[in-house]
């Protein structure tokens, strides 16, 4: 070997080192999504075995008397920030934190989240996906969990961990993909709260006040998503006659499962409630769908067959309301961003248009603006009933000039 072909080789070696020791001490990506999972779970059980001691003595003398109270937990069902839907997703990870805590841990005793056992359960368990902004491959999900004190509303326990989103199935579960508006309200953003809020803090109070209505909701949704719509509206119906069952989910499943019994007219009532009350929050994002590139109403009636009945409920309770509105359109994240804006402001104009149509005195009540992509809550551009919520039509109650 040379003099000159060994300090090359010196070189490339020197290099290669060089490479090897940047690519450690680069950025590491964050774990699959049921290693993150299972860092969660442990890091929250961690915590609970951290509580003062006057908490623990507490809590082992309650445990002499009373063991299956000790360990008593509730699951509100988690959720998608990003959607506000619960997912394939969001189910998954509900059941790699239960098993985890069931399996490795004996302190905890999971309960079916329903009104009777409210009383019995000592923690309330929630969770929550948010999907980080971010480019693939790269794309990641944060996982956040806490656990509530039933009795103070005290976080006892709070953890977050980070996934690669690495083909993690966000499709939301049947009623909240056939829901005909975007689900978040007060007692959602209450839900994301009390699980944001770190150990020591107190959950929020509005979401805290409707957990037996909440217990409802989850077991009508279940019957609903097994089809089995007759008990489900009765649950529905049963939600809604509890002081704090007058939601958006409520009124939204009374709709659904009105519109799969041939219950038209009380259907057409359910979504008049859901539209005075997306009015009174100030905000109503209704799922429109078009034909792709035009400003008709998608061609199948299955569809579309009761967008009709939605603008004549929308027309009448905004002017029930004396409201003034702006109409704002959103597209899928496909195609150009200026053909996208105007697209949406387009089909922005035609909702307005109806309206008008239905109640002549919203014509100088009501504005049409359009968002093209650029509020996208989805954002996969798949054009598809995945990403239908980022084809929706907002809402707004404005200032009246």
């Amino acid at each position: 070997m040379t003099i000159h072909s060994a300090r090359l080789s010196a070189c490339a070696l020197v290099t290669g080192l060089a490479l090897a020791l940047l690519a450690a001490c680069g950025p590491s990506q964050p774990p699959v999504f049921e290693q993150a999972a299972s860092d969660a779970t442990d890091e929250l059980v961690a915590q609970t075995r951290k509580l003062p001691a006057f908490v623990v003595k507490v809590q082992a003398s309650i445990m002499k008397s009373a063991p299956e109270a000790r360990r008593a937990v509730v699951i509100d069902p988690m959720l998608d920030t990003t959607t506000g839907q619960q997912t394939i997703a969001t189910t998954l990870l509900e059941q790699r934190v239960t098993g985890r805590m069931t399996v490795k841990f004996d302190q905890f005793d999971f309960l079916t989240f329903q009104p009777s056992n409210l009383a019995r359960a000592q923690y309330l368990l929630t969770g929550t996906l948010t999907r980080l902004p971010g480019s693939p491959p790269r794309k990641t999900l944060r996982i956040s969990l806490a656990l509530t004190d039933m009795k103070t509303g005290a976080i006892v326990a709070h953890a977050t961990s980070l996934a690669r989103d690495d083909g993690v199935d966000h499709t939301g579960l049947r009623y909240y993909k056939d829901s005909p508006v975007l689900l978040k309200d007060k007692v959602i953003e209450g839900y994301y709260r009390t699980t944001d809020t770190p150990a020591g803090g107190k959950a929020d109070g509005y979401y805290m006040e409707r957990i037996a209505a909440a217990s409802m909701i989850r077991e009508a949704t279940d019957l609903y998503n097994a089809e089995r719509y007759q008990e489900a509206l009765g649950q529905y119906r049963n939600a809604l006659a509890t002081p704090e069952g007058e939601q958006l989910r409520t009124l939204s499943g009374i709709y659904l499962t009105s519109v799969k019994l041939g219950k038209t007219a009380d259907a057409e009532k359910a979504f008049a409630g859901v539209v005075a009350l997306g009015l009174a929050y100030n905000e109503l994002g209704v799922k429109f769908l078009f034909n792709p590139g035009s400003v008709e109403f998608w061609s199948d009636p299955k569809i579309s067959g009761a967008y009709p009945m939605w603008l004549r409920q929308i027309a009448r309770e905004s002017a029930n309301a004396n409201a003034c509105l702006e109409v704002v359109g959103h597209t899928s994240h496909s195609g150009a961003a200026p053909a996208n804006e105007q697209l949406s402001l387009r089909r922005a104009a035609v909702i307005r248009q109806r309206l008008v149509t239905e109640v002549a005195a919203l014509g100088p009540r009501t504005r049409a603006t359009g968002m093209g992509f650029r509020q996208n809550i989805v954002g996969s551009g798949t054009d598809d009933a995945f990403d239908a919520l980022d084809r929706r039509v907002e809402f707004k109650i404005v200032p009246c000039t």
